[in-house]
């Protein structure tokens, strides 16, 4: 098993993607925390993350995989790949037998797009979804999103990894079922997946809102903060991004909906569902616009 594994690490490094390894049997990283970082090795300098330890170095696989069996995670970001994550509906009693997969999502959106589903490589998950493989468009960094394509439609960029061929899990394994190298992202996918920024989401708005600067920079420095925040903190980062917000909502110099388009795409960008999104934007904002009704005047 472990030469087994050692060879699939291998394989993605070859390829020129990094790699990391994961518990044996199963998904998260088999990395230290930052809670118990030893301060040696790679993090001589300060934790380092998983992101940043991912390796193509084949000696250091070797190493890595030389006595127990990992399984192996690609990180997509420094690998320079943009993977579809096309998910199963969970197995549930009460569930319907019509509940569409994310494969039928995706075939779907490709259809009211005008374009066939991609051809590129492709792997079976445990779970038996499907991994659609693209290389990034160059000078771009993209992050992950969950549902922002369609539901049980992930995508994992930057901040993200997926589970490479080869491995395996208590509910299956992961294997290749298109070797066919990866193209690159289409560019009606990549339109779907850029962040819109509040600047964007300004000009499209009606040409009778006339936003302050001082809150057109504040909701470009909040939608930043929460698409640059670490694993862990996002949500939080997104419900005091809606609570800083609010206040431009309750004195009229920003439309509630751009606000909530804005903050609604950088929370995706981050990671975070979509539904999970909109429940904390709307929590924060209502918050913020109960306390805020009055401007404060100096």
């Amino acid at each position: 098993m472990n030469r087994h594994l050692l060879y699939a690490a291998l394989d993605a490094a070859e390829q020129g993607w990094a790699v990391l390894p994961l518990r044996p049997g199963d998904k998260p990283p088999a990395l230290h925390g930052e809670a118990v970082c030893p301060g040696i090795g790679d993090c001589a300098g300060g934790h380092r993350k998983w992101e940043e330890r991912a390796t193509i170095d084949p000696d250091r696989i070797r190493r890595a995989w030389g006595n127990l069996p990992f399984n192996v995670g690609i990180a997509t970001g420094p690998s320079g790949l943009v993977v579809v994550d096309l998910d199963m509906p969970k197995r549930k009693t009460n569930s319907s037998a019509d509940t569409p997969s994310g494969v039928t999502t995706f075939r779907a959106l490709c259809e009211r797009a005008g374009h066939p589903v991609p051809t590129t490589r492709t792997v079976r998950t445990a779970g038996g979804g499907v991994h659609l493989y693209f290389t990034a468009p160059p000078g771009v960094r993209l992050g992950n999103t969950a549902g922002r394509l369609g539901k049980r439609i992930d995508t994992r960029a930057w901040g993200g990894y997926v589970v490479a061929p080869g491995s395996i899990t208590r509910t299956g394994a992961y294997a290749v079922v298109d070797d066919t190298p990866p193209i690159p992202l289409p560019d009606w996918l990549y339109a779907l997946l850029t962040p819109r920024h509040a600047s964007r989401a300004l000009t499209a708005a009606s040409s009778a809102v006339r936003a302050s600067s001082y809150a057109v920079a504040g909701l470009n420095a909040e939608t930043a903060s929460v698409r640059e925040a670490p694993e862990g903190e996002r949500n939080a980062t997104l419900l005091r991004a809606a609570r800083a917000l609010g206040r431009f909502i309750a004195w009229g110099d920003l439309p509630r909906s751009v606000v909530e388009d804005a903050l609604q795409s950088a929370g995706e960008c981050a990671g975070l569902p979509s539904t999970q999104c909109r429940s904390t934007i709307r929590s924060g904002l209502n918050w913020s616009i109960a306390r805020n009704q009055q401007r404060r005047t100096a």
